[in-house]
C-alpha cells in the first residue's frame, strides 16, 4: 500500500497545476500527503483490526477535516447518520487498495472491495471502479502478466484499456469520476517500464494527478515487486506516526514487498 500512498504524495503538488510530461521532480517542499492516504490507510487499519471500513474511514476521517476530501463526501463523514450517496467518484478506488493485497482469492478481493465502496460511493460506477482497482492489484501481485491484467479487467469491467497513455494525455482534463479515470490509472501502469514510470506516466496525464498516481503506484507496488528505497523514504518523511504504524503492520502480516 506504500504504493498507492507514494502516487499521492507525489501527484500532491501537480493535481492543482497539471504536469503534461514525464520530466519533472518527485518530491519537493510541498509535497504532501492528501485523502487519498488517509482513507488507504483507514481501510487497512479496518482490515487489519476486524472492523468495519465505515467505522475506520470516519476515524481517520474526522482526524484529518483538511486532506482535501470532496464536499459530499465531507459531509457524509461528519454526518450524525452517514448514508451512501450514489456517488460514481473514484473516492472508493482510490482508498480500496489494500483490498487487493490483503485477500487471497479474486472473488473475496471484488466482494471486499464493493463492502468498502458501498458505504459511500454505492452508485454501480463507484463499486465497479473500486472492484477494478483492487482487482488489478490482486492480479498483478499474484504474479499475473500486464496482458492477462489488461484482458481481466477489460472483460470484467468493460474498461477500455487499448490506448496508451500518449494518446489520453494530450486532451485528457480534471475528471473525477471512476469512468473517467480509473480507466487511465490502469493505462498508465500498463504503459511504464518500473515502478516510478508507472508514477510519472500517471501524473503526466494532468486531471486529478494525485488520485491517479495513487491508483497506478498500488498495482505497480504489486507488480514489481515494491517501492523503491528512496521514494519510500521521501514518502514516510511525510507521514504522521500513525499512519506508518498501520503501514508497518500491514505489510507485516500481509507480507508486502
Amino acid at each position: 500500500m506504500i504504493g498507492a500512498i507514494a502516487g499521492d504524495v507525489i501527484g500532491s503538488v501537480y493535481e492543482a497545476v497539471n504536469n503534461k510530461s514525464l520530466f519533472f521532480p518527485l518530491f519537493s517542499p510541498y509535497s504532501r500527503f492528501t485523502d487519498d492516504t488517509v482513507l488507504t490507510v483507514a481501510v487497512a487499519h479496518a482490515i487489519l483490526n476486524g472492523k468495519p471500513y465505515l467505522e475506520s474511514i470516519r476515524i481517520f476521517g474526522q482526524k484529518y477535516p483538511n486532506a482535501g476530501f470532496g464536499g459530499h463526501f465531507y459531509d457524509w463523514l461528519f454526518s450524525e447518520t452517514p448514508q451512501p450517496y450514489n456517488s460514481w467518484g473514484n473516492g472508493a478506488a482510490m482508498r480500496v487498495s489494500p483490498v487487493g493485497f490483503a485477500f487471497d482469492t479474486l472473488d473475496k478481493v471484488l466482494e471486499e472491495a464493493e463492502k468498502s465502496a458501498e458505504i459511500s460511493h454505492n452508485h454501480p460506477e463507484g463499486v465497479k471502479g473500486a472492484q477494478a482497482i483492487a482487482a488489478a492489484v490482486f492480479l498483478a501481485r499474484r504474479g499475473k502478466g500486464k496482458e492477462d491484467i489488461r484482458g481481466e479487467i477489460t472483460g470484467r469491467f468493460g474498461y477500455n484499456l487499448d490506448r496508451t497513455v500518449d494518446e489520453i494525455r494530450p486532451g485528457y482534463a480534471f475528471d473525477v469520476s471512476c469512468q473517467g479515470s480509473v480507466p487511465e490509472a490502469i493505462i498508465a501502469f500498463l504503459d511504464s517500464e518500473c515502478f516510478e514510470d508507472a508514477i510519472r506516466q500517471a501524473i503526466s496525464l494532468g486531471g486529478d494527478s494525485d488520485t491517479i498516481a495513487c491508483m497506478a503506484g498500488a498495482m505497480a507496488q504489486a507488480y514489481y515487486g515494491g517501492v523503491p528505497k528512496d521514494i519510500v523514504a521521501g514518502v514516510r518523511s511525510r507521514l504522521p506516526k500513525e499512519f506508518l504504524e498501520v503501514i508497518d503492520a500491514f505489510e507485516r502480516v500481509y507480507g508486502l514487498p
